[in-house]
């Protein structure tokens, strides 16, 4: 599992960072990299653009994996180099920005945007497999999430727009529900579409979330 990003549009990031002429740049060696949207490559990509418009880059670092707690070490160590900026760019999910952004008192700055948690199902191709609902229905629809299946999230059955078993949103692809009746079928578990999902009880995804495991 993977947070999907895309890199904003420069001039959305050149707006952001206004009248700081001093930038620290920071990526992330894991899911940014596996995007090839703030590994290496594309931080030293972004050090030159923004050299081109007159930003000066004190420092960068690609941390190994920017949401989790190690950030703050990392920040300590190239504290020389952030305290010299007048803003840190980040290129990391938008967790990993507010991590880093718990360690400094510089204006921090996203140079992504956040897509969704997904999977690398071919080279450079990503897709959404949870939305993280609060309420797992996978037991009941063979293991396929009508959630992100299906444009609609529709949780008892097709549209009626659905046509020769191909999806009414995107007709290159095949209908979520007749993917999931196809695999109920051949595990001989129909009888399971006759019981009615209950509407999605939206406040289980109600922001923001926290979790106590009771350890």
């Amino acid at each position: 599992m993977k947070t999907i990003t895309e890199q904003k549009p420069f001039e959305e990031i050149g707006e952001s960072l206004g009248e700081a002429k001093r930038v620290y740049l920071i990526g992330c060696g894991t899911c940014a990299t596996m995007c090839a949207t703030g590994g290496k490559s594309e931080v030293l990509k972004m050090k030159d653009r923004l050299d081109e418009i007159g930003k000066r880059v004190t420092g960068w670092m690609v941390i190994p994996t920017a949401c989790d707690d190690l950030t703050r070490e990392a920040v300590t160590e190239n504290a020389e180099a952030i305290g010299q900026a007048e803003a840190l760019l980040v290129m990391t999910c938008a967790f990993g920005v507010q991590t880093v952004a718990r360690y400094t008192d510089k204006p921090v700055y996203p140079a992504l945007n956040t897509l969704f948690i997904g999977k690398e199902d071919a080279p450079a191709h990503f897709s959404e497999v949870c939305i993280q609902c609060g309420n797992c229905v996978l037991g009941r629809t063979a293991g396929i999430c009508p959630l992100t299946a299906c444009p609609k999230g529709l949780l008892n059955g097709p549209c009626g727009g659905y046509k020769h078993g191909m999806c009414e949103v995107d007709p290159n692809r095949e209908c979520a529900w007749v993917e999931i009746y196809n695999r109920l079928k051949r595990m001989d578990q129909l009888e399971k579409l006759s019981v009615l999902q209950p509407l999605k009880d939206h406040s289980k995804m109600a922001h923001p979330r926290h979790m106590s495991t009771g350890r």
